[in-house]
């Protein structure tokens, strides 16, 4: 049931100037009329019912009643005025004049002769407004300080939300379909190993900010930094129309920026640093991971181990889409075709794509590095292992490379290598005191023919010096045409 005030408008309420003078004249003049009735009748009582008699003796007491209510009002009212009402009227307009975004609290002032109660009254506010001022700005400076702070290790809109939500520190999970983005540095870690520690966190923080404002550009979340990895989300917490065509767009991004980003460290003396992407859309589950003790907001599903497996499938400067993240471009993409690769655990092939542009509104297209097509002839015997993840799987094989370009080599294998396979090779070949240290590899092609089972490896990772002398072979081996 409906009370009888709701849905009223509240009724507008008068000033204590206007509700005092109305209360004061009013029963003055009511004092007044009950002794002019008294007067009139006391005096038809004793002197007799004499009606012209009775009648100007009404209009003397009337006049001088009336003389009596406008000295006794006028008078009444300037002291009134000047010791309770100004006073308050002065508190209530100070009140309206209250600034939340102001520090400061101004005092209100009031003549010496204010009442002590009213003097109370503005002093209690000012105390009361100072304690809650500085309550509000110790908040806003605390608010302010999470968001700076902790918006470096989560997602700004993540931490708006949470600080939003009364309950934000217990977003449950939920079901959402987001476009998931795995960038992974190509070699870092045997970079990293021959660096100053100092010197490589600082070059890897670089790299971080700089593929950050990307995805946040993008209104990519990012997830979390995976040792030399990103892992991006596109969705959350906030989704849009076209997440897989931003999570496309800021890939072939990230790989073009990568290219200015490795001009700018070359003058320091770092080498360049090459990273593969895996894009993958599907349904994941989003909320806050973990315990009371340690938790984290993020995704999980088995999207996220499809992106980080074909993350795994890219050499450098590649980006590689799932077939859900095709789909919903179709069209929009320029792509190679469809490629296929069985992986542990899947119980049908992994089917991708290699991008190399998206249309419009976006309109990027990757930049390739330059491919240095003439090769140098040269036989180097190696041992090669082939790799599972971070282990080492035997028996080893040996082999001798038919010819290297900069990031490639051409290798002779008594058996053919399984496509996409990450291999381990080490170069059974020393020249003036320098051995060659180990060389990783992805097999990118293969082929069968009567001499054997020549193959093309492209390096991701290979120690400065061996790299140094392998770019030496190239150039004695003459110009590129190109």
């Amino acid at each position: 049931m409906q009370h009888p005030d709701e849905g009223q408008q509240p009724k507008s309420r008068n000033g204590v100037r206007k509700i005092i003078e109305a209360g004061i004249f009013k029963r003055i003049l009511a004092i007044e009329m009950i002794l002019l009735v008294w007067t009139l009748g006391w005096r038809a009582y004793s002197q007799g019912p004499d009606v012209d008699e009775l009648f100007w003796f009404a209009v003397r007491i009337i006049v001088l009643v009336a003389i009596i209510i406008a000295f006794v009002t006028l008078s009444l009212r300037r002291f009134l005025v000047r010791k309770i009402i100004a006073p308050l009227e002065a508190i209530a307009r100070a009140n309206l004049e209250i600034d939340t975004d102001a520090p400061e609290v101004k005092p209100v002032r009031l003549e010496p002769d204010t009442p002590a109660e009213i003097v109370q009254i503005a002093e209690t506010r000012q105390m009361m407004l100072e304690k809650i001022m500085k309550v509000s700005t110790e908040r806003l400076r605390l608010v302010n300080f999470i968001r700076e702070t902790f918006g470096r290790y989560l997602s700004q809109k993540v931490v708006d939300e949470i600080l939003a939500s009364p309950e934000g520190s217990k977003i449950r999970g939920r079901r959402a379909v987001v476009t998931i983005l795995m960038a992974d540095l190509r070699g870092f870690t045997h970079l990293a190993e021959s660096q100053d520690p100092e010197l490589t966190v600082d070059l890897l923080n670089r790299f971080f900010g700089k593929m950050a404002r990307i995805i946040y550009a993008r209104d990519g979340m990012i997830d979390e930094f995976l040792g030399d990895g990103i892992l991006a989300i596109f969705g959350v917490p906030e989704k849009h129309a076209d997440d897989p065509a931003r999570a496309v767009a800021c890939a072939l991004e990230m790989q073009n920026a990568l290219h200015a980003f490795n001009s700018g460290i070359a003058a320091g003396g770092y080498p360049a640093l090459e990273m593969g992407i895996g894009i993958n859309t599907g349904s994941v589950i989003v909320g806050n991971i973990g315990s009371e003790i340690r938790s984290k907001y993020g995704i999980v599903g088995t999207a996220v181990n499809i992106a980080s497996r074909i993350e795994s499938l890219t050499t450098a400067g590649e980006v590689f889409i799932s077939q859900s993240t095709y789909e919903a471009l179709e069209g929009r993409l320029q792509a190679g075709g469809p490629r296929t690769q069985m992986m542990k655990g899947l119980v049908s092939p992994l089917v991708f794509y290699p991008v190399e542009a998206i249309g419009p509104p976006y309109d990027v297209k990757l930049i390739k590095a330059r491919r240095h097509r003439k090769a140098a002839s040269l036989k180097l015997p190696f041992t090669l292992w082939m790799l599972s993840g971070k282990q080492i799987l035997e028996p080893a094989w040996t082999g001798q490379t038919t010819a290297i370009t900069r990031n490639e080599l051409f290798v002779s294998l008594p058996r053919k290598l399984p496509p996409l396979a990450d291999v381990k090779l080490q170069v059974e070949f020393c020249r003036q005191a320098h051995c060659f240290g180990p060389i990783y590899a992805k097999v990118i092609d293969t082929q069968d023919n009567a001499e054997g089972h020549p193959q093309v490896l492209r390096i991701t990772a290979i120690n400065r010096e061996d790299r140094r002398i392998l770019q030496k072979w190239i150039a004695e081996a003459g110009p590129d045409p190109d």
